[in-house]
């Protein structure tokens, strides 16, 4: 499980001009379920996103989570984390989850998430969507827990 963390002023997504989902202070969040990502990797991502302190407190420094600012996390799926840009120009897509079980697995974070007390908005699973964001810092990070084993086998 791969994840693009963005701490952000504020950040929506559209599908077909319609904002499907919207926050305001917060993390936003691009999720990619790979191929043997399971429940383990649900919780870490979940426990390490919930606590992590990228936020100013009065000193100026990042010593403050979502949580203890009062903000929300605006979740998207995305399985073009996913991608092999190893061979050639064109990515390849082996390393993601098949969409079904893909959803699964992101409904299970969004609802771990909220269990946490963090309010969680989403975009829509499989929908062509534009993303508006207005980064804050820039502060960006790349969080990723890989399956502890393969489903091939």
């Amino acid at each position: 499980m791969k994840a693009v963390v963005q701490r952000v002023q504020s950040a929506a997504v559209l599908v077909s001009g319609e904002r499907v989902g919207e926050i305001d202070q917060g993390l936003m969040v691009l999720l990619a379920v790979e191929r043997g990502d399971g429940p383990e990797q649900v919780a870490k991502m979940v426990h390490k996103l919930s606590g992590l302190r990228i936020f100013s407190d009065d000193r100026g420094r990042m010593d403050r989570s979502v949580r203890d600012i009062g903000g929300a996390v605006l979740a998207v799926s995305q399985f073009t984390l996913a991608a092999t840009l190893a061979k050639g120009f064109r990515p390849s897509f082996d390393g993601a989850e098949a969409p079904e079980s893909a959803l699964l697995l992101f409904e299970l974070f969004c609802r771990q998430l909220t269990a946490t007390g963090v309010p969680v908005a989403t975009g829509r699973f499989g929908a062509d969507m534009q993303v508006h964001l207005v980064n804050d810092g820039p502060v960006t990070f790349i969080l990723e827990y890989p399956p502890t084993r393969s489903r091939e086998s």
